[in-house]
C-alpha cells in the first residue's frame, strides 16, 4: 500500500512538471551548536581547537550560558583523560564565569547554567580524587552540596558524593509517603535477602531499556532471595512533557509500571524526592546493589547489560538462601 502510494505521487510529479518544481526540498539539519564542536574536537583529543572554538564563540557572542556548558565540556574531557592538571584548570575557569553570571542571576533560571556549574564541580572532585586526595574530594564536594542546597545539581553533587563514598557503608532508606503497589519495605526487614534499588523516570529511555535486564536477573536468582525496590519521583509532567498534578501524575506513572514494567507489579516502587536526592539521581537509571548485611556492594549510575549486571548480583547473592530468608 505504502509502495503503491508513492509509485502513484511519483507518476504525479513526473506528470506535472510545475509540482514537480514546487515540490519542497527536505529542510536542511540546524548548524551545530557550540557544544556539539566542543564535544567533537574534545572526542578528537584537539583540546587546543576545542578551546579556541568555545573562546571565539564567547568573544563573538558574549558568555552566553551555551558557551558557558560548551566551556564546561573541556575540563570533562581533560578529567577523563586523567589529565588531573588541566582538569583542574578548565574546572576552575568554569566555576568562575558561573560565579559572575550567578551575580545577576539564579542558578536555576534556565538549564545550561546548572549543567556547567554541576560539571565544574564534579570535575574538580574526580580530578581531586584522581591524584590521592579522595576524602578531600568527598570534603570538598559536601562543602558545594551546603553552597547550592536547594538547587537543581544536589542530585549530580550526591552522585559523586556516593561513587567516592557508598559503597560498603549502610544504604540510605527506601520508604515513602507515597507509592505505586505495595508499600515500600524498610531496608531493616530486607536484612538476609540481596536488594536490587532500582531508581527510574517515567519519560527515561534507558530505563526502559533497563527493565527486561532487570526482570530476567530476577527471575533467574528467585530462588536466592533476591529482591527488588524500585523508586521513582514526580517530574511535574506526563506524556509529551504535558504539565501535571500529583494526582494525574500519579495514574501516568502507574500506567507506565504497568505498560512498559508489568513485572514490576511484584515489587514496590516508592515515590519520593527525598530517595532520589540522596542516592544522587542525575542519571537515570541508577542502580544500587546491596548484600544480605544491608550495606551497598554497588553503585553505578546508568545502565548496565546482563554481562555487565550479572556478576554484581553473584557478589551479593553469595551463599543460597535459607528458607527463613526466602
Amino acid at each position: 500500500m505504502i509502495r503503491t502510494a508513492s509509485a502513484l505521487m511519483l507518476s504525479l510529479i513526473v506528470a506535472s512538471p510545475g509540482l514537480a518544481q514546487d515540490t519542497a526540498k527536505p529542510a536542511a539539519p540546524p548548524p551545530p551548536t557550540i557544544v556539539q564542536k566542543v564535544r567533537e574536537a574534545i572526542g578528537q583529543n584537539d583540546f587546543a581547537k576545542a578551546e579556541k572554538l568555545v573562546l571565539d564563540d564567547m568573544a563573538a557572542n558574549g558568555t552566553t550560558p551555551i558557551a558557558v556548558e560548551a566551556f564546561s565540556w573541556l575540563g570533562r574531557g581533560a578529567v577523563a583523560a586523567k589529565n588531573y592538571d588541566a582538569a583542574m584548570t578548565y574546572a576552575a575557569r568554569a566555576y568562575e564565569i558561573v560565579e559572575e553570571q550567578l551575580k545577576t542571576r539564579k542558578l536555576d533560571a534556565e538549564a545550561r547554567l546548572p549543567i556547567a556549574l554541576g560539571a565544574a564541580i564534579e570535575v574538580t572532585a574526580l580530578a581531586t580524587a584522581g591524584q590521592g586526595g579522595r576524602s578531600d574530594a568527598i570534603l570538598y564536594l559536601r562543602r558545594e552540596l551546603d553552597t547550592y542546597k536547594g538547587t537543581s545539581i544536589v542530585e549530580r553533587l550526591n552522585k559523586n558524593v556516593n561513587l567516592l563514598s557508598l559503597e560498603g557503608t549502610a544504604a540510605f532508606p527506601v520508604e515513602s509517603a507515597k507509592w505505586i503497589g505495595a508499600a515500600p519495605p524498610s531496608l531493616a526487614s530486607l536484612k538476609g535477602k540481596p536488594v536490587i534499588v532500582y531508581l527510574w523516570a517515567h519519560w527515561c529511555p534507558d530505563c526502559k531499556i533497563q527493565g527486561p535486564v532487570l526482570e530476567a536477573m530476577l527471575d533467574k536468582y528467585k530462588s536466592t532471595g533476591l529482591t527488588l525496590v524500585a523508586p521513582t519521583k514526580f517530574y511535574g509532567y506526563v506524556a509529551r512533557r504535558a504539565p501535571a498534578g500529583p494526582d494525574e501524575e500519579l495514574v501516568y506513572l502507574t500506567s507506565i509500571r504497568d505498560t512498559v514494567y508489568p513485572w514490576m507489579k511484584a515489587y514496590s516502587a516508592p515515590i519520593s524526592d527525598r530517595i532520589f536526592e540522596q542516592y544522587g539521581v542525575s542519571t537515570t537509571p541508577t542502580l544500587v546493589l546491596i548484600d544480605r548485611a544491608g550495606n551497598v556492594s554497588r553503585y553505578n549510575p546508568g545502565q548496565l547489560t546482563v554481562e555487565q549486571l550479572e556478576p554484581l548480583i553473584q557478589k551479593i547473592v553469595g551463599a543460597p538462601a535459607t528458607a527463613s530468608q526466602q
